[in-house]
């Protein structure tokens, strides 16, 4: 790194790169902020390699990889990423975006209930059920009353 002006020290730089281009799409003197508007980047991934030059002329990279999702966010159900299928499957698609008016009927995907929710619930109930019984110890002072004695209805 050379100074170009005799007398000042020379300034610690900043160049970011997207993806792979070979011309950075900011060159400046550090400390900087920048602002990436990614509205004007397709959906996917993407790259930004960032190269730094301290002011002895010695230089840093760093590769921060990010995601884009400008579009609508799409909501498949019935099928995972590397399911194994047989026979006739049924798929679910949603998508929907923040821009668009809200519909209530559009935001939420429908889908099945998990088994996981069907095991808890079934569970409580049995419990319910095993705890209920297991309290119907009715105490002795009471067990002659015409509430719970067998030949209390007279």
């Amino acid at each position: 790194m050379t100074n170009d002006r005799p007398g000042e020290a020379p300034s610690a730089r900043v160049e970011i790169y997207l993806d792979d281009s070979e011309r950075p799409i900011i060159e400046q003197d550090l400390p900087t902020s920048v602002t990436l508007d990614t509205n004007t980047l397709a959906d996917g991934p993407h790259r930004l390699r960032i190269r730094a030059t301290d002011r002895t002329g010695k230089v840093s990279v760093r590769d921060v990889r990010f995601k884009v999702r400008n579009g609508p966010g799409v909501t498949v159900t019935g099928l995972v990423p590397d399911s194994v299928c047989h026979g006739v499957i049924e798929v679910g698609v949603n998508a929907f975006s923040a821009e668009e008016p809200f519909e209530p009927q559009r935001a939420e995907t429908h889908s099945s209930i998990p088994v996981w929710v069907w095991v808890m619930t079934l569970g409580i109930v049995a419990w319910a059920a095993w705890y209920g019984a297991s309290m119907w110890h009715v105490p002795g002072q009471y067990a002659t009353t015409p509430t719970y004695s067998a030949s209390g209805a007279r």
